[in-house]
């Protein structure tokens, strides 16, 4: 059978809310003609069956207790410490929502799209749907013999024929269904401030709570970054990317002080991560020199090294385990005492001395990268070594590692880098081949850009997420507030510490070992080996051409090589190294 469009009133998809669950049987109130004959007879459901939750008893989110006890009055003296954690009220107050959806919207569009897919040949029925802040879900129960694989192909097809401007498509796992996503033709906002508000974040007993948005249902979707252990983010300009990192360091700053919870901020582009500059929980100010964030990794690597010993000498296996009992040793006025044999008398007998350690908590610590494309350039190398390190083992340090990037090819998310984040986020992305390097499938292109997501858990599946949004005015408002509680105490060795072992470790990538080292091999290499070219020099250094190009000017300069001729050659003017 075909439909007349032109006879068919207009689809209209509404301004949704965080919504109610809408099931089972179809979207339509009236009967619906009879297929084709192949296709066989259909029964109608009543529209009115679907609504599980009637339109007067969806509410907005439960506010928390904290966002409560913030509408009255505290004073000073009853603070529980001198630092204070931010108040909700510095954040902008989101303008009201609409919980409401028109019946009738939903019946046109279920019934317009069983139309479509019949078209095409796709038999089935609509048995529920679930109405979000910014897309509708629609759940498809396919007739026997359906492929889900087909009609995820169909996907464009249907946003063309449903005049939407994209479509998803995704198999429901655990369920005989197939989720078709429209979006809504009035996108509603979701804001930072109602989700830090929300009783899931403050009941949440995670460690490292994170907001990452609401669901397709409008529920807060609050996770713990402890036990991702890491998470990898990807997403092309204008897909609310950096919005979403902001919206998740903001979450952890809500919750945790500078003494239970540190960050290190590696900001290559120099404009994202630098307004948290000067914030207490920081280690180091914000690094933006490339070569600075090789030294950075690479003392993180030392601290989760000298971690992993303190909690061995304690005998624990993690961090909350080791400052438990830290917290318990601190109490009763004691320091840890470990038992260790040093040797044997003369008699054969054991000798045992005591090692005592001050019982100090430690803090967790995040390290946030904001664009890895630009370091794997300059030092994919040095990054790559110590990001699997840290990835592999920096779990039950308590040092966590949340790496975002705009290109998502190959070369950036190597395979490496991948077998070590499970936990990964794709915003908008420009092709399938991208979704498909990020998640391992493809729908990720057919996001809606500002804060729309995909978030894969460890186990693989799938969740389809609208990030909450927070502007760059409340950013710098939480930030001034933190700073004005506190100076930062920063660690020199953070940035500073690694120069000589970073340089003396074979210098990968340009910036990969000092300037003194690198010079002294250049110069042993081209003596030695009587061959003087910039190429030369790049593949014996495994080093960049600028790099390479300024080595080869400097023994020009001081006279180890002669100047190029009309071929390119140089005359070698000192003779092979002493010894050779």
């Amino acid at each position: 059978m075909k439909i007349d469009f032109d006879e068919q009133p207009e689809p209209i998809t509404p301004a949704i809310g965080s919504g109610p669950r809408i099931s089972p049987n179809t979207a339509r109130t009236g009967a619906l003609p009879p297929l084709e004959d192949e296709m066989g007879p259909y029964e109608d459901p009543d529209f009115a069956d679907m609504i599980e939750t009637p339109v007067s008893d969806i509410k907005p989110i439960k506010p928390s207790a904290r966002a409560e006890a913030e509408k009255q009055p505290v004073f000073e003296f009853l603070r529980p410490s001198n630092f204070r954690l931010p108040e909700l009220s510095i954040l902008a107050k989101p303008k009201p929502r609409n919980h409401s959806f028109d019946e009738d919207s939903l019946r046109q569009n279920a019934r317009m799209l069983e139309s479509v897919l019949a078209e095409f040949g796709v038999r089935g029925v609509i048995d529920q749907i679930r109405p979000g802040p910014v897309v509708t879900l629609y759940e498809l129960a396919p007739a026997a013999g359906v492929k889900g694989a087909r009609v995820v192909a169909l996907a464009d097809d249907i946003a063309r024929n449903m005049s939407a401007r994209s479509c998803r498509v995704s198999i429901v796992q655990g369920r005989n269904a197939i989720g078709i996503e429209l979006p809504n033709q009035v996108r509603e906002t979701v804001y930072l401030r109602d989700m830090l508000a929300s009783a899931e974040f403050e009941k949440a007993g995670h460690s490292l709570p994170m907001v990452l948005g609401e669901t397709i249902g409008g529920d807060p979707y609050v996770t713990d970054l402890a036990k991702m252990p890491h998470l990898l983010i990807a997403g092309t300009t204008g897909s609310g990317k950096s919005v979403g990192v902001n919206a998740m360091i903001l979450s952890i700053l809500y919750r945790l002080d500078p003494e239970q919870c540190k960050f290190i901020m590696i900001d290559p582009k120099m404009l994202e991560l630098s307004v948290y500059d000067g914030i207490p929980h920081l280690l180091a100010p914000v690094v933006t020199d490339p070569k600075k964030a090789v030294v950075a990794l690479k003392w993180t690597v030392k601290e989760m090294e000298d971690r992993y010993r303190r909690m061995s000498k304690v005998g624990v296996r993690n961090i909350s385990n080791f400052n438990e009992r830290a917290r318990a040793t601190a109490a009763e006025g004691k320091n840890f005492v470990r038992k260790v044999q040093t040797g044997f008398d003369e008699t054969g007998q054991p000798i045992y001395e005591f090692d005592e350690m001050v019982p100090e908590p430690m803090p967790y610590i995040v390290v946030i990268i904001d664009e890895v494309a630009d370091l794997m350039m300059v030092a994919g190398k040095d990054i790559e070594g110590a990001v699997q390190r840290l990835a592999q083992m920096a779990r039950a340090a308590g040092i966590h590692l949340i790496m975002a990037t705009q290109r998502p090819s190959v070369d950036v998310i190597t395979g490496t880098i991948k077998a070590n984040f499970p936990t990964r986020i794709s915003f908008q992305v420009t092709s399938k081949i991208d979704s498909r390097t990020i998640l391992g499938e493809q729908g990720a292109e057919q996001l809606l850009g500002q804060g729309d997501m995909l978030y894969m858990a460890g186990g693989g599946r799938i969740t389809r997420l609208h990030g909450p949004f927070v502007s760059d005015e409340e950013v710098e408002a939480v930030a001034q507030y933190l700073r004005d509680q506190g100076s930062p105490q920063y660690l020199e060795d953070v940035t500073y510490g690694g120069d000589e072992e970073s340089g003396s470790e074979g210098g990968a990538g340009e910036g990969g070992g000092s300037g003194d080292d690198l010079y002294d091999k250049a110069v042993y290499f081209v003596t030695f080996d009587r061959k003087a070219s910039t190429s030369y020099i790049q593949r014996k250094l495994q080093i960049g051409y600028n790099r390479a190009a300024s080595l080869m000017e400097k023994m020009e300069m001081e006279g180890v090589v002669g100047p190029a001729n009309h071929v390119g050659k140089r005359d070698i003017l000192v003779g092979p190294p002493p010894g050779h």
